[in-house]
């Protein structure tokens, strides 16, 4: 048995900075071509050793002059100049221009010799093909671009350190510059460690407790926009000769090492072993939730860093210690810090002694002020990566966050934006395609009772809510439409089940929605009534029931683990049960309402919701079960 690490004194975030910018991930400089240069950083700086333009040019169509043949004229005394030839962009011109005369030239054309303006053609007639009338006067250099007049040869063009974006190909272009010396970019190894683990578009055994390799295309994307070059490595098992071969394979390849997983203190999590034995290990374990269970080392001539295996901690700890290091050795400037100070919409407590980076929503009140709430579904909730809007560090030492308290909120990108509607509630497949509908909106399944909930206490926009209801909120109505719930059975129903009293009386298994959802309100409330028939109690019957209190919380995963052959009955839609294919029995119909935070009600974003529910009947046209009806 491999002895446990444990870990004992944690590492400051400020040390694990240190630890990281301790290691060498920067690589040589290297030559392309400037078609492939955009967003590259320049290397060296770049001197012009020609001028541009590289001669006297016109800088729009008309007739070159020697000025001083021009002085005095004007619309009732114009002068009379003989045209002596003409001169094209791309040829050198073949003509000398003496005083009296003229010759035409174009936009971009060299300037003939003798000639030192340009009268523009609108202040011109010609007269036949022999003279030109000039009906204004014009000084030396007027409407003319000198050698150099751009830049001149020996003048610094560009400096190290430049981020070339379609300017500077331009400027290196009118430079002759076919190919330039850039920055290289680090290349990041990334190796997701875990038997657990199956790449995206690959099958999955979940009986098996296969999941899908999250954090490898995470991480990959987030070192292509610190400007690193990702390349990933198959997934190593938990095996410590597969985990050394497949790491020190990407160290001999790579400036930096990334892995997921494995670094925490249990007995299977081997990869610091490996560094240990293979490299250096410079700490084990950092001061920060999530991601506690973080290495920094050597292993070979790379740098590593261990990550943790939960995306959230992974993409946090990438975020926070690795992505800065990667843009310092690619010669990225840090981005543009967006933050935005709003009132934390909810108290929250915190008592672990460790930095919390607290992943948070926003949303607009009706004054236009900002609030934050948490979104905090746990490390291993990958939805939790959409559903905030930014972070809020809390230092270790604080513990209690009230509501109405002022944070300052780190966006995760300039370009996030509030939503325009937050709704949270029940999960409802019409309410779903509304959303659709919306061009800015975030809705968080909570279930009906925790979405009134919610919005009495004034956070979100609309709670969406269905089936009875034990205590009504103070809010607006919207819309609302009827949806046929039941039992959802096997294809054929081959239990020949005809409703909940079978349950009771029969051996079979069902599964359950939870007890937070307007689904389970309404099955809660038909066993009462079967109860009162049956002069017992509901907890009775539920107890009765094979499975009543193992829960689930969207509304289709009864139906579907029915389909796997795993329950004989589950709580559902006749909606879902069509679209799986499955058998259905019907027990009554339960009112889905959208209520609005009656000081929201003003807002565009509602506005817009409100107009999207007046389409109701064809939302729904095609969702077996489903009827509109009037509020």
């Amino acid at each position: 048995m491999s002895d446990r690490k444990e870990f004992r004194d944690l590492t400051s975030p400020a040390k694990a900075h240190e630890a990281i910018a301790s290691l060498d991930l920067e690589p040589e400089p290297e030559t392309v071509a400037i078609a492939d240069a955009r967003g590259r950083i320049l290397a060296e700086r770049v001197d012009a050793d020609l001028d541009v333009p590289g001669f006297d040019r016109a800088s729009m169509d008309g007739y070159a002059v020697r000025a001083r043949g021009t002085f005095g004229a004007d619309e009732a005394d114009p002068a009379v100049l003989d045209l002596v030839g003409e001169v094209h962009a791309g040829s050198e011109p073949d003509v000398f221009v003496d005083e009296g005369e003229c010759a035409e030239i174009s936009t971009g054309a060299v300037m003939p010799d003798g000639a030192d303006a340009v009268v523009m053609v609108e202040k011109t007639d010609e007269l036949g093909t022999e003279a030109v009338e000039i009906r204004t006067s014009v000084a030396p250099g007027d409407h003319v671009m000198p050698a150099g007049a751009d830049i001149a040869a020996g003048q610094r063009a560009l400096g190290p350190g430049t981020e070339l974006t379609p300017r500077e190909i331009g400027l290196l272009s009118a430079l002759g510059k076919g190919e330039i010396e850039v920055r290289g970019k680090p290349t990041i190894g990334i190796v997701s460690t875990g038997d657990e683990l199956v790449r995206p578009g690959e099958d999955l055994n979940s009986d098996a407790g296969q999941i899908y390799d999250v954090n490898s295309y995470t991480i990959a994307a987030g070192v292509e926009e610190a400007g690193g070059e990702a390349k990933l490595y198959p997934h190593a098992g938990d095996d410590m000769d597969v985990m050394e071969e497949a790491l020190t394979t990407a160290a001999e390849e790579c400036d930096l090492v990334l892995s997921s997983g494995s670094t925490s203190a249990s007995a299977v999590d081997v990869v610091y072993q490996v560094i240990e034995e293979r490299g250096e290990l410079l700490l084990h374990g950092v001061s920060v939730k999530p991601g506690k269970p973080m290495l920094v080392g050597r292993l070979a001539d790379s740098a590593y860093v261990g990550l943790p295996g939960y995306p959230v901690s992974a993409l946090t700890i990438f975020r926070t210690f690795v992505a800065p290091a990667i843009r310092r050795a690619a010669g990225v400037p840090e981005p543009r810090t967006a933050t935005v100070e709003g009132k934390l919409a909810t108290e929250e407590r915190y008592s672990e002694g460790r930095t919390r980076m607290m992943p948070v929503g926003l949303v607009e009140n009706e004054a236009g002020e900002t609030l934050v709430y948490p979104v905090d579904k746990g490390s291993g909730a990958t939805t939790s990566l959409v559903e905030a809007d930014g972070v809020v560090e809390v230092d270790a030492d604080t513990e209690y966050l009230a509501e109405g308290e002022q944070v300052r909120v780190t966006l995760f990108s300039p370009s996030v934006r509030t939503p325009a509607v937050l709704a949270f509630g029940e999960d409802d497949p019409a309410f779903s395609r509304l959303l659709d509908r919306l061009k800015s909106s975030r809705f968080l399944s909570v279930g009906s009772r925790e979405g009134l909930r919610r919005l009495r206490d004034g956070l979100p926009d609309a709670a969406v809510v269905a089936g009875p209801v034990r205590r009504e909120v103070e809010s607006v109505g919207l819309g609302s439409w009827k949806r046929e719930w039941g039992l959802i059975v096997p294809e054929g129903n081959p239990a020949g089940i005809e409703g909940f009293g079978d349950l009771i009386d029969g051996d079979l298994r069902f599964v359950n929605l939870d007890t937070a959802t307007g689904l389970r309100a309404s099955a809660d409330a038909e066993l009462e009534r079967l109860a009162a028939a049956r002069d017992t109690d509901a907890a009775a019957l539920q107890n009765a029931i094979d499975g009543y209190g193992f829960t689930l919380k969207a509304h289709e995963s009864p139906a579907r683990r029915v389909l796997a052959g795993e329950f004989d009955a589950g709580l559902g839609l006749r909606a879902t049960a069509e679209k799986l294919g499955l058998g259905f029995v019907p027990v009554d119909s339960q009112t889905v309402r959208v209520r609005a935070n009656p000081e929201r009600v003003e807002k565009q974003g509602m506005k817009d919701l409100k107009a999207v529910l007046s389409g109701m009947e064809e939302v729904l046209a095609d969702l077996p079960g489903f009827e509109p009806v009037d509020e």
